[in-house]
């Protein structure tokens, strides 16, 4: 027995849902949504991740919502600083009124005979079913009660702790401790200053393989000087716009001139570590630039810590665990009083739930992504996935815009159904195309993407948003449906 019915249902309540409610909010008024969020507190990422120094890897310019300005020129927010701000936005414009706690969608299947999906959801109170004409997916792209952990010879004798930072004990007294943070990803090259500074006796990132580290100054200084002779709006816009643009242009360059920029970004590293410092070694990846993302990091934190003798970089490949530390397949021995397991996250799609049309299962793998928001041959669904090259918050306010622009299109055509037809089957490239480890391991998951638009996912933000906003939204890919006529 179904007992709630919304227009449109939202399930999840972190920067995603939260821009997807505005907008819709504010440009379909008379639709009737509801954002079920499974935690008792809003913000996904940035109420869940608590380990030291957790904090954007995007800067806040961009990866702020368009609607409400970033105002603080602080470039790369932690974690508590977004968390404020998301809490703000949903106070300013009163969204929480949306917004149903502690309740899990553990299943969605859609019905083409009565056109709307039922959701089959957890709550304190039991089990409920709740309908919808409209299925907005914000859960983000991974698993939030497991982290991906890999199994290491020995770990059961290592006399001390061992650590995910997907869920740091609050109670973890690391003060005068030696700590080896395993992983070289953004939450490892975060950890390692954030440990190294706040009374960790030594702090050592090991890292199988490099990563590309950039450094990124955490003041906007731009911003403060553009306020001096415009208005406030104008700066913001501005500064946003120059990086965007900058993200892009850098994005760009990478992939053109690969090994220029490789040459620059290891250069840009060596000048701020220690005169003979084996900069080959520990910050020269294997890969391109932009076949996995690159790790920004504020005011040359990380180097400052090696710099200093805080932190150290061993690049190297386990053996075993001791009863008291790492051993090296070299020979070494890293001692521990702590391991962190920085080894990446668990890719997973529509927040771990069941997805079925007409009572049928239905494969994410073995659909196409339209326009990087809708799979093909599932009705009613849009997915708000961000990019991989430039702020997350940038898709989602694009593919937010794009499902008010679709639903009062259909509104006006009195129209019930839009489902993507796949016109370019045959390819087998995931949609998300870098060669992370988290992304590798999903790809039996993650949809696929066309050779050609609207079935490629070019992670371009200035092409999405023209073909977003000005493209037609009576493309022949998508089909209309009514109760009364098929187009």
């Amino acid at each position: 027995m179904t007992n709630k019915k919304f227009d449109i249902v939202i399930v999840g309540a972190g920067i995603s849902g939260i821009g997807m409610a505005y907008w819709l909010q504010k440009k379909c008024p008379t639709k009737k949504i509801a954002i079920l969020e499974a935690r008792d507190s809003i913000g996904g990422t940035w109420s869940l991740f608590q380990y030291p120094g957790v904090r954007s890897d995007s800067d806040m310019f961009t990866f702020g919502y368009k609607f409400k300005p970033w105002t603080n020129p602080q470039s790369l927010s932690s974690g508590e600083g977004i968390l404020k701000y998301l809490k703000e936005t949903i106070q300013e414009n009163d969204l929480e009124k949306y917004i149903i706690y502690n309740h899990k969608m553990t299943s969605s299947n859609w019905s083409d005979q009565t056109k709307t999906w039922t959701l089959q959801v957890e709550t304190p109170k039991g089990n409920q079913e709740i309908a919808c004409n409209f299925l907005s997916i914000c859960t983000g792209y991974y698993d939030y009660k497991e982290a991906y952990k890999p199994t290491f010879k020995g770990e059961e004798i290592f006399k001390g702790k061992i650590v995910q930072p997907q869920f740091w004990p609050k109670d973890l007294d690391y003060k005068e401790k030696k700590i080896v943070v395993i992983g070289s990803g953004a939450t490892a090259v975060t950890l390692l200053p954030a440990l190294a500074n706040h009374g960790a006796a030594q702090v050592t990132m090991l890292q199988r393989s490099p990563t590309y580290v950039m450094n990124l100054p955490n003041y906007n200084e731009m911003f403060l000087r553009l306020q001096k002779y415009l208005p406030f709006k104008w700066a913001y816009k501005l500064t946003r716009w120059k990086n965007i643009l900058l993200s892009m242009f850098l994005f760009g360059v990478s992939k053109l001139f690969p090994k220029w920029m490789k040459g620059k970004i290891i250069e840009g590293a060596a000048k701020q570590l220690p005169k003979g410092y084996p900069v080959e070694k520990h910050f020269n990846p294997k890969y391109n630039p932009w076949e996995q993302r690159l790790c920004v990091i504020p005011d040359g934190d990380l180097f400052k810590s090696i710099k200093a003798g805080k932190a150290s970089v061993e690049t190297a490949s386990i053996s075993h665990f001791t009863e008291n530390g790492i051993a090296l397949d070299s020979g070494k021995t890293l001692e521990a009083d702590i391991i962190v397991l920085a080894t990446g996250l668990k890719m997973q799609l529509l927040g771990g739930s069941q997805m079925s049309i007409n009572n049928k299962p239905a494969e994410t793998s073995q659909t196409m992504v339209y326009k990087g928001m809708l799979f093909s041959g599932i009705p009613n669904l849009i997915y708000a996935f961000g990019y991989t090259n430039n702020s997350w918050t940038l898709k989602v306010d694009l593919t937010a815009n794009y499902l008010c622009k679709l639903i009062n299109y259909m509104d006006r055509k009195k129209y019930d159904v839009v489902i993507a037809e796949n016109q370019n089957s045959g390819s087998e490239e995931a949609f998300l195309n870098l060669s992370s480890g988290y992304i590798q391991r999903a790809k039996n998951i993650l949809p696929k993407q066309g050779k050609k638009r609207p079935w490629r996912v070019y992670q371009n933000y200035v092409m999405d948003m023209l073909t977003t906003r000005f493209g037609s939204i009576s493309d022949r890919a998508l089909k209309y449906q009514s109760i009364t006529e098929k187009t």
